[in-house]
């Protein structure tokens, strides 16, 4: 690509139209990514130093807390810098870094609910052999395949919108994404409209379908089970639920938000960008952090031990 292109300098108008709301939208964004980053590092050091911690489902917990903590990164302080200077700018080549770290901050979440998903399955179905199935090996294929194979596809999917000309330079969101970049070409691409309608049937209909299958399949074995039994398929299962679904909701927004943030005003533009990429990498860990007795267990060890100490 011709680097004069990458050098040129997009504009986020959204900024513009904040007016008083940026000093609130300022401390909102700090205390929840820095709350996030307190959050995410507290599980993962968790899961890093208790080996009671290292299973396959904690592992990929692990994977989906660090994706968090990159779409984040992606955004906010950028966002936060935006805020206190007044520079509401982005190089060209900035923005695309963006839309491929964003794209597939997205992707790799639903990837990685569906081999947490594929883990309770087996887990539940299949208790007696749960280990010879999910062994070293296959939780590093499962990873391998949840982790590269989206970022390979969406970094496609960002080769393609940078080779498009451009013929506008204001950007109507608080962060680039795909659609946005798109939206600033001279015309439309049947390829990248052709590869976007691909990208989400592989990343988000499919994962979706699989998962509400696996569930459903969990639910009607757990009524004909014992008290107990739905007891203990609900604990096992009721966070990873309660992750999906809270993401699936904020995705939901992000679609209409990316399709119509021409006619979305400002406020609503900084909702449901909150909603994606704001509070889920805050919201996963303490999912899992409340309702998995095995981190509460762990993470009760280590204050114990501090306060002895």
């Amino acid at each position: 690509m011709n680097k004069s292109i990458l050098s040129m300098t997009l504009i986020y108008v959204t900024y513009g139209e904040m007016g008083s709301v940026k000093n609130v939208f300022l401390i909102l964004v700090l205390t929840i990514y820095l709350a996030s980053v307190i959050a995410s590092g507290t599980v993962m050091l968790l899961i890093y130093l208790d080996t009671s911690l290292h299973k396959p489902m904690y592992i990929f917990l692990f994977s989906l807390i660090v994706n968090g903590i990159i779409g984040s990164t992606a955004v906010w302080p950028k966002v936060m810098n935006i805020l206190l200077t007044d520079d509401n700018t982005v190089s060209y080549e900035g923005c695309l870094v963006q839309v491929f770290l964003t794209a597939s901050y997205g992707a790799c979440n639903y990837t990685m609910l569906t081999a947490m998903a594929y883990d309770r399955f087996v887990f539940i179905f299949q208790p007696l052999h749960y280990h010879t199935i999910m062994t070293p090996l296959k939780v590093k294929q499962l990873m391998f395949v949840a982790n590269l194979m989206p970022a390979a596809v969406m970094l496609g999917q960002t080769y393609i919108a940078s080779r498009l000309p451009l013929c506008r330079f204001e950007v109507h969101k608080i962060f680039c994404a795909s659609l946005a970049v798109v939206s600033l070409s001279c015309s439309g691409s049947q390829l990248s409209d052709l590869y976007g309608i691909i990208n989400t049937i592989l990343f988000v209909v499919l994962p979706v379908f699989l998962i509400l299958l696996s569930y459903v399949k969990i639910i009607v074995l757990s009524l004909k089970a014992s008290t107990n039994a739905r007891k203990k398929v609900f604990e096992t299962c009721s966070p990873h639920i309660i992750t999906f679904v809270n993401f699936s909701l904020v995705s939901l927004f992000s679609l209409v938000y990316n399709r119509y943030n021409s006619f979305i005003p400002a406020e609503a533009n900084i909702v449901l960008s909150v909603n994606y990429i704001l509070f889920p990498p805050l919201l996963h860990p303490i999912i899992y952090g409340i309702k998995t007795q095995e981190i509460r267990q762990s993470f009760s060890k280590v204050v114990k031990r501090m306060l002895l100490y």
